[in-house]
């Protein structure tokens, strides 16, 4: 069974940087599509952002696009998210997830994602 682990979450200023980290262990990590997920206090979890198996293709929500890069190492088992330009509504709890499957497409809905990190916190003042 997979083990995700996210590191890197704090609290930063609005136009500021963050990058996060997702460390995989105990399981197949390169040939599974990766992603993160946010949960805002009091709102459900929401997409932000998918990386293909081959890191070659990456997909991002519109309320992220242009500020926020995926990215992973896989002879690492890593898998990064480099914000930038965050705003007080990028706020949550950041979860990575690794799909059910395969090979599958970073465009796959966030039911195909059945391991879970426990969470990193990012904080963005105003």
């Amino acid at each position: 069974q997979v083990q995700l682990v996210e590191s890197g979450g704090g609290l930063v200023q609005a136009g500021g940087s963050l990058r996060l980290s997702c460390a995989a262990s105990g399981g197949t990590f390169s040939t599974y599509t990766m992603a993160w997920f946010r949960q805002a206090p009091g709102k459900d979890r929401t997409f932000v952002a998918a990386v293909s198996w081959s890191g070659h293709t990456a997909y991002y929500s519109d309320s992220v696009q242009g500020r926020f890069t995926i990215s992973r190492v896989n002879a690492n088992n890593t898998m990064y998210l480099q914000m930038s330009s965050l705003k007080p509504e990028d706020t949550a709890v950041y979860y990575c997830a690794k799909q059910r499957r395969p090979f599958g497409s970073d465009r796959l809905g966030p039911h195909e994602y059945t391991s879970w990190g426990q969470g990193t916190q990012v904080t963005v003042s105003s």
